[in-house]
């Protein structure tokens, strides 16, 4: 009977697929160093909120689309097609859909990525369905097809993804990215597609109805995203689950926002959205102004939230407190540093005045707390990362 448990244990443990991220220069290093940012910034008023109130995002501030993905550095590698063709892209629990560049895209930001070509995959199923995924003032554009999508050495059939035909914003010419692998829930998917997760799920592909996240602070490798499964290893303590508050992004509910025992957040608690799409944390932006104040952090010319290096020994940590568990970040995560120097790792967001105070915990919070994405029992697990 041991050895049958110990038999189980081992095979369940196997059926974890596990996707290495690499760590790359983000989209606003490589503007950065093509001259190019300060220009694009003046251009370009940048509201993270458009990812996920596009409608309302667009009738505030000017935003110019796919800005979430500009200070992104992780990422992987997934193959479409048969023979599979290589794509490099976002893991993104902030959105739900699968899409690549395809030769049909005549857009700038397609011509030095690599393109689906569906002549050469002899899985691949042609349909009449248009695609067009808002990231703000415009959209991703395209059709949709089916084929197989290698994800970890394993194949995932007949799943639908959108071939880009437009893409707005030549920026992204510049991007490290090839297209966008959502995770979150489908009923936010654009044109009703199956998301990548479930279609594996439906499939009998995984063990387990979950993925899970560690972000690796140092090394240029190490980070991983893990479907179907949960090593142990990547974590201390115990995993700590907190029930979503709303299913369709994983959005929880926040108690309150602290430093040094005072509120300067969320003090009679709030939203938030756990989101490996975004790299910053994002907030209301008078709530962050607050913070950047406290944190001594001011707008440089690049249009970064500059802070001395020396105010990592100095600053006390920020306090998450979630579903009554305290989750800190010290100012080592919270303070990036970059070759240029130091800043912030927090970003205000315009949010419609409806939705409340929203925030945003991106790869500066995950970086601290492995994250489970349970779509059993919807619900986020998080523990310390080892």
């Amino acid at each position: 009977m041991k050895w049958l448990l110990l038999f189980s244990l081992v095979a369940l443990s196997e059926c974890i697929i596990k996707v290495p991220l690499v760590r790359k220069k983000s989209l606003r290093e490589n503007l950065s160093e093509h001259g190019l940012l300060k220009d694009f910034l003046e251009k370009h008023n940048l509201n993270p909120a458009s990812k996920y109130f596009p409608k309302e995002a667009a009738t505030m501030l000017s935003t110019q689309p796919l800005v979430n993905y500009m200070d992104m550095e992780y990422f992987g590698t997934i193959g479409i097609g048969t023979p599979p063709q290589d794509f490099t892209v976002i893991f993104d629990t902030g959105s739900s859909n699968l899409w690549v560049p395809s030769v049909y895209c005549s857009s700038p930001a397609c011509s030095n990525h690599n393109r689906f070509n569906p002549q050469e995959s002899s899985t691949y199923q042609a349909t009449s369905q248009t695609v067009s995924i808002a990231y703000g003032t415009g959209s991703m554009t395209g059709i949709l097809g089916y084929d197989t999508v290698q994800v970890g050495g394993i194949a995932d059939t007949n799943q639908i993804f959108g071939l880009s035909e437009t893409e707005p914003g030549s920026f992204l010419y510049y991007s490290p990215f090839d297209g966008i692998l959502g995770l979150a829930y489908p009923n936010i998917a654009s044109s009703g597609a199956t998301p990548v997760f479930d279609n594996m799920w439906n499939q009998g592909l995984v063990s387990q109805d979950l993925f899970s996240v560690y972000l690796s602070s140092d090394d240029q490798s190490g980070s991983v995203v893990m479907f179907g499964g949960i090593d142990s290893s990547y974590y201390t303590g115990n995993l700590n689950w907190i029930p979503l508050s709303s299913e369709g992004y994983w959005q929880i509910t926040v108690d309150s926002i602290t430093m040094n025992g005072e509120y300067i957040a969320c003090s009679e608690s709030c939203q938030a959205i756990v989101d490996t799409g975004t790299s910053l944390l994002s907030g209301p932006t008078n709530a962050i102004a607050n913070i950047q104040s406290y944190i001594g952090a001011s707008e440089n010319t690049n249009g970064q939230m500059a802070i001395s290096c020396s105010a990592i020994n100095n600053l006390p940590d920020i306090v998450f407190t979630i579903n009554g568990i305290q989750y800190p970040l010290p100012p080592s995560a919270y303070i990036l540093q970059q070759q240029q120097g130091c800043v912030s790792g927090f970003q205000g967001m315009n949010i419609p005045t409806s939705t409340g105070e929203l925030w945003i915990l991106g790869d500066v919070f995950i970086r601290q707390y492995f994250a489970v994405f349970d779509r059993a029992n919807n619900q986020v697990g998080l523990a310390p990362v080892a």
